[in-house]
């Protein structure tokens, strides 16, 4: 198939790492490697575009160009990943009224709150536009299933569990080591985490778990936090870091995702709160390298961890909860063992997406069939 793909919240090739970012790269991967023609539609973020006049020029430019592009040679088929009011598709439901080609959305979002405030009820009504317009709708989170449900038929949705491959993840003992060595871990448990450090839940969450695990230090525990990712909030969380885990935390930087299995591969446990987690990709690929993890039980978390299996849900901002639970990993190396075997062996047999991005793909072939067949 030939298949333009359209990210209207963030370009593929944005430089700034995030979940939904990983997502879009990994479903272009995938069907790439299953011999399909995939082509990014290059365009700017149309992040609030509807508050934004000063996007308009460069949106309406890339339509022109869009459409001279349909007219000369068109697709078998536009997919757009992600739309939400903040980011709604704008393009996809052109495409398919004035071109008659099939349209399929992937992460499409509902929800009637939206409607209530001046702010959001533009993106409220261009975003249920291109939910409606789409011929299928694919939803990686149970929540979007069943609000999707509510303006479109249940057979026009499919449900597809959020995967990563799991060939880039795999622990590695030797490549671990080298990161201990260099945090001077020595036989001490480590605690990795990861999360870019932006002025956002990311680093709301990175905050809340360095003031809460000090309480774990003031018990005598003795372990490491080490912290992958960087950005704008890297003082205030070095400056937390100082004031209640004091020469226990290790900042290692950002690290390019092909190499993030090292880094998982040093740790112990994987802890990160978890705040409206959409997904929190970083827990499938922590699993993956068979860490047990710890994260709040809200938004997405529980969708990608097996309850008391590979690891621990405790529930918002449960403090006490939350140290209990990592302190438990690290005093038990025989359960984490257990548990990161499990998280393991879990994340390949339901998280891998070259399994559930297949019927992903199944889905748009018969699109693209009915399509020719008209």
């Amino acid at each position: 198939m030939n298949i333009w793909l359209h990210t209207p919240f963030k370009p593929l090739n944005h430089p700034l790492p995030s979940g939904d970012l990983t997502t879009a790269q990994g479903i272009r991967d995938f069907l790439e490697r299953k011999g399909h023609r995939v082509r990014p539609v290059g365009q700017p973020r149309t992040r609030w575009i509807y508050w934004s006049p000063h996007l308009w020029p460069s949106a309406f430019a890339q339509w022109r160009h869009v459409r001279r592009q349909l007219t000369a040679a068109p697709p078998d088929l536009w997919l757009t990943y992600h739309s939400y009011y903040k980011a709604p598709d704008l393009i996809g439901p052109e495409v398919a009224r004035r071109y008659g080609i099939p349209y399929a959305l992937f992460q499409g979002m509902y929800s009637t709150k939206h409607r209530r405030k001046m702010k959001t009820w533009p993106g409220f009504v261009l975003n249920r536009r291109a939910l409606v317009a789409a011929g299928h709708l694919f939803a990686n989170k149970r929540v979007d299933q069943q609000n999707l449900q509510r303006i479109v038929s249940p057979a026009r949705i499919t449900y597809i569990r959020p995967g990563i491959d799991p060939s880039g993840f795999s622990r590695d003992a030797g490549a671990g080591r080298c990161w201990r060595d260099r945090w001077h871990a020595e036989d001490r448990p480590v605690v990795v985490t990861a999360a870019m450090f932006r002025p956002d839940v990311k680093t709301q969450g990175l905050a809340w778990m360095i003031r809460t695990l000090g309480a774990l230090r003031e018990r005598g525990a003795d372990f490491i936090l080490a912290i992958a990712g960087d950005g704008s909030q890297r003082q205030r969380l070095e400056r937390l870091a100082q004031a209640h885990l004091p020469g226990r935390v290790r900042f290692a930087g950002r690290i390019p995702r092909s190499e993030m299995y090292a880094f998982y591969s040093a740790g112990d446990v994987f802890a990160f709160p978890g705040i409206n987690e959409a997904l929190g990709m970083v827990y499938l690929e922590a699993q993956c390298c068979g860490l047990p993890v710890v994260a709040f039980d809200n938004a997405g978390t529980p969708e990608v961890i097996l309850r008391d299996r590979t690891g621990f849900l405790v529930s918002f901002q449960d403090g006490p909860g939350f140290v209990g639970a990592v302190e438990r990993l690290l005093s038990d190396a025989d359960l984490r063992r257990e548990m990161g075997r499990a998280a393991a062996r879990y994340v390949r047999s339901r998280h891998d997406l070259n399994a559930n991005y297949g019927v992903m793909e199944r889905m748009l072939g018969e699109m693209v069939g009915g399509n020719l067949d008209k």
